[in-house]
């Protein structure tokens, strides 16, 4: 792989947790590599800096916070005792490490548009692609990442309602958006951390950083992720998306780049996705490991002079942050509301009803700071009993385990409403 020669044991500056340690070798290796280098390019909140202007920080930087946490999260268990070999410890920060590789372009928006395949899958078929390029060395990381290691705690640490993946977003997305209410006591939520019987939990002590850090999380999410105007814009790249997709199948010749315009020609599945292609054609997956947010907003801005009114007025209200009002409702807006906007944007842009659907944008948005279904976040007790969080805690939290869901529909603000 890399230069042997080469001093691997670096220390980045990170704005959000101080210098990070790159303790080994193979990560560094890791970090070195294409498939990790594409997450420079790919901001971790999507088009979320149109409402908060900071937010630009990355995929790359995340999963560093994240490799750095876990490290610390690790010594804090080696130090109250439970025997984690550096194998492990290397292979766990391995996993956390590569956990967001397979985020497409602005996040989650391509994976719901123009792939049939989640970036969890795309992940482990990177991760895997990787273990092949580092000759089975990831062989353990994969298996924490999968959940198949016998010490399950491990994987919590990458996946869990408790992972060090929440808890870097949180701090580093309240610390590029200025969102103070993201600020929890990460130091303290990981000395606090223990195992008991396989399972990650916190130690009493901890209750209350835990608390702070689901409430967090749900004023997080309405104030930062879902936030109205985040929503808007999000959904109308969707649906720039969707048009370019469709216009390309009636045999429109848009302008792409050529590994982002193959995704817009076909509809690939997971199983495409696992096709190693041949000598002389590069798989699905190494194309798609190509892709970054600069083809799409370079299309985006070239797609603004196509003959198609629907994308060029689309793309130019997205380049121009002329984004459409959107109302966030508790019940479904009425089938005559939506008929009346319906009619107004076809005698307000010339167009079809069809091609007007585009300028109306209806859904739902859903939160949840802490799943049922999920493991729970157990609180370890001197006794040595353990209690989930709900029943150990002295407040009612029950409002963050309702999953609260509110419906919104977006249209041009010129519109009568």
């Amino acid at each position: 792989m890399a230069n042997n020669k080469i001093n691997k044991k670096k220390i980045i500056n990170d704005p959000v947790f101080g210098f990070i340690n790159i303790q080994s070798e193979r990560v560094f290796d890791l970090i070195e590599h294409p498939y990790f280098q594409r997450l420079r390019r790919i901001k971790q909140l999507g088009l979320s800096c149109m409402v908060f202007p900071g937010a630009n920080h990355t995929r790359f930087e995340h999963a560093l916070g994240a490799s750095h946490l876990m490290r610390q999260a690790i010594s804090v268990l080696q130090n109250k005792g439970h025997k984690i070999a550096e194998e492990e410890a290397e292979a766990t920060t391995i996993a956390i490490l590569l956990h967001d590789i397979g985020h497409g372009p602005f996040s989650h928006v391509l994976e719901n548009t123009l792939l049939n395949v989640s970036h969890e899958e795309v992940s482990l078929l990177l991760m895997e692609q990787l273990n092949s390029q580092f000759n089975g060395e990831l062989d353990l990381a994969i298996s924490i990442f999968k959940n198949q290691y016998k010490k399950k705690y491990l994987h919590q640490l990458v996946a869990s309602q408790l992972d060090m993946d929440r808890l870097d977003y949180l701090r580093r997305d309240s610390f590029f958006t200025g969102v103070t209410e993201g600020m929890v006591g990460i130091d303290r939520i990981i000395k606090m951390l223990n195992v008991w019987n396989d399972s990650l939990v916190v130690d009493a002590k901890g209750i209350y950083s835990i608390e702070k850090f689901l409430i967090a999380r749900r004023l997080m999410y309405w104030q930062v992720y879902l936030h109205k105007a985040v929503v808007s814009a999000e959904f109308m790249l969707v649906n720039i998306l969707k048009r370019a997709k469709q216009l390309i199948s009636e045999g429109v010749d848009l302008f792409a780049p050529t590994n982002f315009k193959i995704f817009l020609e076909n509809s690939f599945t997971v199983d495409d996705f696992r096709d190693t292609g041949t000598a002389n054609q590069e798989s699905i997956l190494e194309k798609f490991a190509l892709l970054d947010d600069n083809d799409i907003l370079t299309s985006i801005k070239e797609w603004q002079n196509c003959p198609d009114k629907v994308l060029s007025v689309l793309c130019e209200r997205l380049i121009e942050r002329k984004l459409f009002r959107i109302e966030l409702k508790e019940k479904e807006l009425s089938k005559k509301r939506k008929d009346n906007l319906l009619g107004q944007i076809q005698s307000k842009f010339g167009i079809s009803e069809t091609e007007a659907l585009y300028f109306l944008i209806e859904g739902d948005v859903t939160n949840s700071a802490y799943s049922n279904e999920s493991e729970d976040i157990k609180i370890l007790f001197k006794s040595g009993k353990t209690k989930d969080i709900k029943h150990a805690s002295d407040i009612n939290l029950s409002a963050l385990t309702k999953t609260v869901r509110k419906f919104f529909l977006c249209f041009p603000k010129e519109l009568d409403f």
